[in-house]
C-alpha cells in the first residue's frame, strides 16, 4: 500500500510502507533485483521510501531527472558511498569537492585516448594467452569457471595497464578476498543497524583478513615503486611525483593507498563481470552468436584484434554494450541532495539519499521495447539517436562519470573478440546461474560452462 500526501506546495511521491524505525529498509536488502523494479512498476519514476528514524528515500527512474541529477552541483554523492570507504578508503569513487578535483586531474592523463590506443596489443595478447589456457579443458570437456577467468585476465591487463606490474601471482588471492570485501561492503550499505566495524564479529573479522590480503598487494606495488624510482608514465607513477598546488607535498602513503585500491579493483571488476554475463547471453541467444561469430570471422580471420579493428567490428561492440544494458556492473548508484528540489513533480527534501538504477532504468518500458529480450540492434546509430541520453548509462554520468569507462569498453571490445573468435560456450549442466547484487553485479557462484574451440570461417 503506497503513503502519499500532497500539500499546496509540496507534492509528496508515492511509495510502500514502512517499519517503525526501520522503514523499507530490510526491503532493500533483502532482494533488491526484484524489489526495485517492483516498486518502479507500482509508483512511478520517482518512489519515496522510509530510510531510518523517519528519513525519506528516493528512487529516481526517468532518464530526464537522472541527467539533471548527474549535472547538477547540488547532488554529491553523500552518504550512501560511506560504506565502502572501509575497503577503498578517500579514492576517485568516494572523495569529493576540491579534492575529488585534483585527483581526478591527476589520474586523467593516464586514461587520454592516445595512451589507451597504445595498451590495445598489450590487452589482446593478455586475451590470447588466457584464451590458450582454455584449450586443455575444451579438448578434455571439462567445465571453466568463466567468471574466475575473466576476473584474471582483467587483473592482469589492469596491473600491466595503470601499474605496469605484474600481478598474475595474486590473482587466486584477490580471487578469495574481494567477494568477500564487497559482500561486507553491501550488508553495512543495507543495514545500517549493522554492528560497528571494530566489534569482532564474524563477518567483520572476514572482512579484515579480507582488507589485509588487498592492502598486502597494493602496498607492495607503492613501496617497490618508491624504491626503484622509476617513472613509466603510467598511472602509479602520476600519482607518486604529483605535487599539491598550494604546499608542493606529494602524496602520503594513505592517499596514494586508496587511489590505487580504487582503481586496482574497479579497474578489472566491472570490466570481467561485463564479459562473464557477455558468454552467459551468448549461449542462450544462438543467431547473436552466429552474427557476432560471422563478423569476427570476416574481419579478424583468426588473427588477434588491434585497436585499428574495432571500428570494424561494431556488432562485437553492441553485443557487449547490451550485456551492459541488462546486467550493468555497477547496478545502483547513490547521490544525495543537498538543497531542496523537485523531480517529476515531487518534492525533493534536503539531504535526501536518492538511489539510481541503471539495472531499472535499462529496463524502463518507455524507452526499451520488450526490456528483457537480448537485442544487440538495440544500438545501432539510429537506435541510440532515438532514445535520451540518459535511458543508458552504465557507467554514471556528467562529472563524476567513470574515468576508466574508455578503458573498459576498449578492453572488453578487444577480450570478446579475442575469445569468441576461437570458443563457443554452453553452460555447464546442473549449475545455477543467480546475479548477486554487491557493490557489482557479479554471478553468485561463478559462471562454470563447456568450452567449444572452433575455427574462423
Amino acid at each position: 500500500m503506497a503513503t502519499s500526501a500532497t500539500t499546496p506546495h509540496r507534492r509528496i511521491a508515492p511509495g510502500p510502507r514502512g517499519v517503525p524505525v526501520f522503514g523499507n529498509m530490510f526491503d532493500f536488502g533483502r532482494d533488491p533485483l526484484r524489489y526495485y523494479p517492483d516498486m518502479h512498476r507500482r509508483y512511478g519514476d520517482v518512489v519515496r521510501f522510509h530510510g531510518p528514524r523517519g528519513s525519506s528515500w528516493f528512487l529516481i527512474a526517468h532518464p530526464d531527472d537522472i541527467e539533471h541529477v548527474f549535472k547538477s552541483k547540488h547532488y554529491p554523492k553523500g552518504i550512501i558511498t560511506e560504506p565502502i570507504k572501509s575497503l577503498i578508503g578517500n579514492g576517485l569513487l568516494t572523495s569529493e569537492g576540491d579534492f575529488w578535483r585534483r585527483q581526478r586531474r591527476l589520474a586523467a592523463p593516464a586514461f587520454h585516448r592516445q595512451r589507451l590506443i597504445s595498451l590495445g596489443a598489450m590487452m589482446a595478447q593478455a586475451g590470447d594467452r588466457a584464451a590458450e589456457r582454455w584449450r586443455p579443458a575444451a579438448r578434455a570437456g571439462q567445465p571453466v569457471d568463466v567468471a574466475a577467468d575473466m576476473m584474471r585476465v582483467t587483473l592482469e591487463i589492469v596491473g600491466r595497464a595503470l601499474f605496469s606490474v605484474d600481478v598474475s601471482d595474486e590473482a587466486d588471492d584477490v580471487a578469495r578476498a574481494l567477494p568477500v570485501a564487497l559482500e561486507y561492503v553491501n550488508h553495512r550499505s543495507t543495514r545500517p543497524w549493522a554492528l560497528p566495524e571494530q566489534w569482532p564479529t564474524p563477518r567483520n573479522l572476514r572482512f579484515r583478513r579480507a582488507l589485509r590480503t588487498l592492502d598486502a598487494i597494493v602496498y607492495r606495488m607503492i613501496e617497490e615503486r618508491r624504491r626503484t624510482g622509476e617513472d613509466n608514465g603510467d598511472l602509479l607513477s602520476m600519482l607518486l611525483h604529483a605535487r599539491d598546488e598550494d604546499t608542493g607535498e606529494r602524496m602520503d602513503d594513505q592517499q596514494l593507498r586508496d587511489e590505487v585500491m580504487t582503481l586496482f579493483l574497479a579497474g578489472h571488476e566491472t570490466t570481467a563481470v561485463m564479459l562473464s554475463w557477455t558468454w552467459h547471453l551468448l549461449a542462450q541467444h544462438p543467431a547473436v552468436e552466429q552474427q557476432l561469430h560471422a563478423e569476427l570471422d570476416a574481419v579478424l580471420a583468426g588473427r588477434l584484434p588491434t585497436v585499428e579493428d574495432l571500428p570494424s567490428l561494431p556488432y562485437t561492440r553492441m553485443v557487449m554494450e547490451e550485456t551492459l544494458r541488462l546486467y550493468p556492473p555497477a547496478w545502483a548508484i547513490g547521490r544525495q541532495s543537498t538543497i531542496e528540489d523537485e523531480l517529476r513533480g515531487y518534492y525533493i527534501p534536503r539531504n535526501a539519499p536518492l538511489l539510481i538504477s541503471p539495472y531499472v532504468t535499462h529496463r524502463h518500458p518507455e524507452f526499451w521495447e520488450a526490456p528483457e529480450r537480448f537485442d544487440p540492434q538495440r544500438f545501432t546509430p539510429d537506435q541510440v539517436a532515438s532514445r535520451p541520453r540518459f535511458a543508458y548509462f552504465p557507467f554514471g554520468g556528467g562529472p563524476r562519470i567513470c574515468i576508466g569507462n574508455n578503458f573498459a569498453l576498449m578492453e572488453g571490445h578487444l577480450l570478446l573478440a579475442v575469445f569468441a573468435s576461437r570458443y563457443r560456450l554452453r553452460p555447464a549442466p546442473g549449475h545455477p546461474i543467480v546475479p548477486e547484487p554487491t557493490i557489482t553485479l557479479r554471478p553468485k557462484y561463478g559462471l562454470r560452462m563447456m568450452i567449444e574451440e572452433r575455427r574462423a570461417a
